[in-house]
């Protein structure tokens, strides 16, 4: 048999242009997988966190608290001196209004 030396015949050129194609969708199709793997991945995180977050205080909640917190910033001021009773009386019934 006489070998070629150069270029390769039809059947060579054919064969490596299959080659070439089945390696490129493959490798297109694990990309594409790794991708979607990778977005159920981040999906699935962020709703572990969602349900690990403590709930978020009502506002009336934060309301309350932030009441209680100015009540007791009062209470230290006239415990420390820095109120009299009048001052006390009078900023705490304004902060209930």
């Amino acid at each position: 048999m006489i070998r070629r030396v150069g270029r390769p015949g039809l059947l060579g050129t054919m064969a490596r242009t299959v080659v070439i194609a089945g390696t490129a969708g493959a490798v297109n199709r694990s990309m594409t997988r790794a991708a979607v793997n990778r977005e159920q991945t981040q999906a699935d995180a962020e709703a572990h966190r969602e349900q690990q977050a403590p709930p978020a205080p009502a506002a009336d909640e934060a309301e309350a608290e932030d009441m209680t917190a100015r009540l007791d910033r009062l209470a230290r001021l006239h415990a420390d001196g820095a109120l009299t009773d009048e001052e006390f009386a009078a900023a705490k019934a304004k902060l209930l209004e």
